[in-house]
C-alpha cells in the first residue's frame, strides 16, 4: 500500500495509481450497464415476443376469415359471387389496414361495405328492371331508413369495431412497451459513486469486500431516479394492456368477431331477400319505377352455385394456431402472466440489483461490509423513490430541478398508450372520436348487449347494460362520390349478369352448426 491522492476513492493508503482509479471507474459503468440491461432484459424480451405472436396471429385471424367467405360464397353462389368478389376483397384488405395502424374508420369501411352489397342484392332480387347509377345511389340513400339487412350491419359493427379496436390497441401497446424500455438508457453522472461502492474496497486491499446493502440502495436510487419517476405511468400502462387482454379473450373476442363476418353477411342477405317484395316497393315510391330490363336467357341448370354443400366453419386443422403457434386463449393467459410481475418494475430496480450477491452484500452482513470507506456498518437512512427524493441522498448528486427531457417524453408516451388502452376497453378509438362524435368506430354502442351476438355469454354477462341506440341516433352516412364509369359493381358482371337469368333469385334456409349459428343461403 502507498499513500498516493486518487480522485475517487478515499484518501488513504491505496494499491491503485491514478491511471487504475480511472480504468475501475470505467468498469463500475460497464457493469452498472450490464446489470441494468440484464435485469430488464426479461421486459425487452416480453414485448417483442408477445407482439410478433399476437401481430401473426391477429393477421392470420382476418386472413382465414376471408377465405373462409370465399369458400362460403363460392360454394353458395358461384359465379355471381365470382364476379362481384372485389366489394368483399375491399371490406378485408381495410380491415388489415386499420389493424395494421391505418388512418381507416371502421364505422365508415362497414357502412361502405353494407351500400355497394345493398345495391347489389337489390339488382339481384330485381332481375327484371335495370338501375342506372344514380337509381342505385337513392336505393342506397332510402336504405338508411328501411334497413333492408335488418339488424345485422349493427351487430356485425359491434363485433368487429370492438374486437378490432381492442386487438388494435393491444399490438400498438406491445410495440410501445417494447420502444420505450429499449429507449431507456441509464446514464453515467453516478459515475463516482459506482466507483466508490464498487472498486474502491479493491484500491483499498479488501477486494473481495462488498458494499453495504444500504449503501447499494442509496447509490442505485440517486442513479436511477428519473426511471423511478416512470412508477405511475408504467404501472397504469401495465393494468390496461392486462385488462384489455382479457377482453379479448371476453366479449371483445377476435377470432369470433372475425369468424362472424360471413355468417352475419349471409344472413342479411337472407333478410333483404326474404323482404324483398316490401323492400323493392318502398324504393319504387321513393326512387320511381325503374326502366325494365331486356328479354332474358334462361338460366343453365349446370351454373356455379347450384351444387347445394352446407357451409363450414373452420375445421380443427384449421384453426389459427398455425403461424403463432398458439390460440388466443393461450396467448392472453401467457401475457397476462408476463405482465404480473412487471408493475412496480422500475421503482424496484435498485432493490433488484442491490439484491444479488455479486453487487452488494446481504442485509445481514450489515456490519462486515463496505461502507464506502472502510469496513463497518453503514450508518446513512435510505433515502425514497423518485427525482425529488434525491435531494438528500448522502451518495450521488442529483439536481431535482433538472428532470431528464428524455425519461419525461417516455412517461407522456406511456400516458398516450395507457390512455388508448382504456378506451379500447370500452370499444373506443382515440384515433377517431374527435371525426366521429364520440362513437370511436364503435364506442357510442356501450350500451348494446352482448348475448345474442357472443356464443357463451349470457344477458349478464357483458360490462354493458343499457338498451341499443335506436336507428335515428345514428349518424347519417355520408353521400359516395361515384366513378364517371359506373357504379362499384361491374355492370357486365353485377346487374348486367342478372338481367340476362331467366329465373328470380331465391335462397335455401338457413344451417344450423355445431358451434355457432352459422348460414348458408342458397340460389335457386
Amino acid at each position: 500500500l502507498i499513500l498516493i491522492h486518487l480522485r475517487l476513492c478515499p484518501q488513504d493508503y491505496t494499491c491503485c495509481s491514478s491511471q487504475m482509479e480511472e480504468t475501475l471507474s470505467l468498469q463500475s459503468e460497464r457493469d452498472y450497464l450490464k446489470a441494468i440491461e440484464d435485469t430488464s432484459q426479461f421486459l425487452s424480451t416480453t414485448f417483442t415476443q408477445r407482439h410478433r405472436k399476437f401481430d401473426e396471429f391477429f393477421k392470420e385471424i382476418i386472413d382465414l376469415s376471408e377465405k373462409s367467405m370465399n369458400q362460403m360464397f363460392t360454394t353458395t353462389y358461384g359465379r355471381l359471387f365470382t364476379q362481384n368478389v372485389r366489394v368483399f376483397q375491399e371490406l378485408f384488405s381495410e380491415l388489415r389496414k386499420y389493424y395494421s395502424g391505418g388512418s381507416v374508420s371502421l364505422s365508415e369501411v362497414l357502412s361502405d361495405f353494407w351500400s355497394s352489397l345493398v345495391e347489389l342484392v337489390f339488382s339481384l332480387v330485381n332481375p327484371q328492371y335495370q338501375f342506372n347509377d344514380d337509381y342505385l345511389e337513392c336505393v342506397t340513400k332510402h336504405a338508411e331508413q328501411l334497413q333492408p339487412f335488418g339488424d345485422m350491419p349493427r351487430k356485425l359493427r359491434v363485433q368487429v369495431s370492438r374486437a378490432f379496436i381492442a386487438a388494435r390497441a393491444l399490438s400498438q401497446g406491445l410495440a410501445t412497451g417494447r420502444d420505450i424500455v429499449n429507449k431507456l438508457s441509464a446514464g453515467s453522472e453516478c459515475a463516482r459513486a459506482l466507483m466508490r461502492q464498487w472498486y474502491c474496497p479493491l484500491c483499498r486491499g479488501v477486494p473481495t469486500l462488498r458494499p453495504c446493502h444500504s449503501l447499494c440502495l442509496n447509490v442505485m436510487k440517486g442513479c436511477l431516479a428519473n426511471q423511478a419517476d416512470l412508477d405511475t405511468e408504467w404501472n397504469n400502462f401495465v393494468d390496461a394492456l392486462y385488462q384489455v387482454s382479457e377482453k379479448l379473450e371476453g366479449p371483445f373476442n377476435m377470432e369470433l368477431a372475425a369468424e362472424s363476418i360471413s355468417v352475419k353477411v349471409s344472413e342479411a342477405i337472407m333478410h333483404m331477400q326474404e323482404n324483398s317484395v316490401s323492400i323493392s316497393a318502398k324504393v319504387f315510391q321513393g326512387c320511381g319505377s325503374p326502366r325494365p330490363a331486356p328479354a332474358r336467357s334462361k338460366r343453365s341448370p349446370k351454373e356455379p352455385g347450384g351444387s347445394r354443400k352446407p357451409f363450414r366453419t373452420y375445421s380443427p386443422e384449421e384453426k389459427p394456431t398455425t403461424a403463432a403457434g398458439t390460440n388466443l386463449d393461450r396467448l392472453v393467459t401467457e401475457l397476462k402472466e408476463r405482465l404480473r410481475p412487471m408493475r412496480g418494475f422500475w421503482v424496484s430496480l435498485p432493490h433488484t440489483i442491490c439484491n444479488d450477491e455479486k453487487m452488494a452484500a446481504d442485509v445481514s452482513n450489515d456490519d462486515r461490509c463496505w461502507n464506502g470507506q472502510t469496513r463497518g456498518r453503514y450508518l446513512p437512512e435510505v433515502t425514497g423513490d423518485g427525482l425529488v427524493s434525491q435531494i438528500n441522498n448522502p451518495e450521488v448528486e442529483v439536481d431535482i430541478a433538472r428532470p431528464d427531457v428524455r425519461t419525461r417524453q417516455l412517461i407522456g408516451e406511456l400516458r398516450v398508450a395507457a390512455n388508448k388502452l382504456r378506451h379500447a376497453q370500452a370499444g373506443q378509438d382515440t384515433d377517431f372520436m374527435d371525426s366521429e362524435e364520440g362513437s370511436g368506430s364503435g364506442g357510442g354502442d356501450r350500451g348494446e348487449r352482448y348475448n345474442d351476438d357472443w356464443p357463451g355469454y349470457g344477458p349478464n354477462s357483458p360490462p354493458y347494460s343499457q338498451p341499443p341506440r335506436s336507428p335515428s341516433s345514428i349518424p347519417a352516412k355520408k353521400t359516395r362520390v361515384r366513378e364517371r364509369n359506373g357504379s362499384k359493381w361491374n355492370k357486365n358482371n353485377g346487374h348486367g349478369r342478372a338481367r340476362s337469368e331467366s329465373c328470380r333469385l331465391t335462397f335455401s334456409p338457413l344451417f344450423l352448426l355445431s358451434l355457432m349459428v352459422a348460414v348458408s343461403p342458397f340460389w335457386r
